[in-house]
């Protein structure tokens, strides 16, 4: 039997969410091109080039237009787990404390369910289905 050219293995993480990929692609492209303007500037500056100082300017400029497409994907990222409801695994004391609250509110509606019960019952007397 051949050996297949093509195996497919399940991913190790899931997909990112469509807006947050978005962002991070436009990130990206932002740095890309941020990096390649630096490079320019800088070999404009060791030829002495009279097109050294718009670059740099540029540069500087699209240095900070990559910082904001990098927050820009953080923000989306943070604003889509919100939204969507991330599911999060909470710490071992989160859910003890969490146990413990559960005991202590079913333990009051019993106390107050007992209470109220005897409360009837000492109404109609002693337990009695009937007094006919």
């Amino acid at each position: 039997m051949p050996r297949q050219l093509w195996v497919e293995e399940p991913a190790g993480t899931r997909r990112m969410p469509d807006a947050v990929r978005t962002a991070a692609v436009r990130a990206v492209l932002v740095m890309a091109l941020t990096i390649i303007q630096a490079v320019i500037a800088f070999l404009c500056t060791l030829a002495g080039s009279w097109l050294a100082f718009p670059m740099v300017l540029s540069s500087v400029a699209s240095t900070v237009v990559a910082t904001w497409a990098v927050l820009d994907v953080w923000v989306t990222r943070q604003v889509w787990n919100q939204r969507h409801g991330v599911v999060s695994a909470p710490s071992s004391t989160a859910r003890q404390m969490r146990r413990e609250r559960r005991r202590a509110q079913r333990a009051a509606r019993a106390a107050e369910r007992d209470e109220a019960d005897g409360r009837i019952r000492g109404r109609r007397g002693a337990g009695d289905l009937s007094r006919a």
